[in-house]
């Protein structure tokens, strides 16, 4: 008889998980408050409002999986299976919103075909590599490591672009005679 051994070990991991998590829920904050300093202009455009969301959930999912993953008492197979449910639900939001800011009439600004493909594609590489760990591979989680890693400054220039949004209306605004 074979005995299956567990190719997650936590130990390994936790110290990467806890960084990148708490980095995460830092940019979560960052981004919350700057938002709220801009709310009326933000929920007033679509481009603006999607954006918000896509970042502020992407930065949520990171945050998730990095916190599923450190709990106590998983092997592979749970740690794939969150970070697998996860980036698909982060990665539906994203996509279905920037089809609506695309779709809407409000601003242009960093709205285009080739940034919602980089945004899934990194959502998609992460997928695979949760596949892959619950598969039995630990290269899976490598895999779905990078991208996490590399997604988090699409990320923070997904913020920027939604403050550059923002600051453009606001200034159109304040050109715009006084009714």
């Amino acid at each position: 008889m074979i005995i299956a051994t567990d190719i997650y070990h936590p130990a390994i991991w936790s110290s990467f998980f806890q960084l990148v998590g708490t980095g995460a829920a830092a940019l979560t904050g960052l981004v919350f408050v700057s938002m709220s300093l801009n709310l009326h202009v933000i929920t007033q455009d679509a481009t603006h409002r999607y954006r918000a969301i896509g970042t502020l959930t992407g930065l949520t999912a990171i945050f998730m999986i990095c916190a599923f993953a450190i709990m106590g008492g998983q092997n592979h197979l749970a740690v794939g299976a969150e970070w697998l449910i996860i980036s698909s639900i982060a990665m539906f939001i994203y996509i279905y919103g920037y089809i609506q800011a695309l779709k809407g009439t409000g601003s242009k600004v960093g709205l285009g075909f080739k940034r919602l493909a980089m945004g899934t594609i990194y959502y998609l590489i992460a997928i695979t590599g949760a596949i892959t760990l619950i598969s039995g591979y630990i290269i899976g989680i490598y895999v779905s490591a990078v991208a996490m890693i590399l997604y988090i400054p699409f990320l923070i220039s997904g913020a920027w672009l939604l403050m550059v949004g923002v600051h453009q209306d606001m200034a159109e605004r304040q050109k715009r005679p006084q009714k």
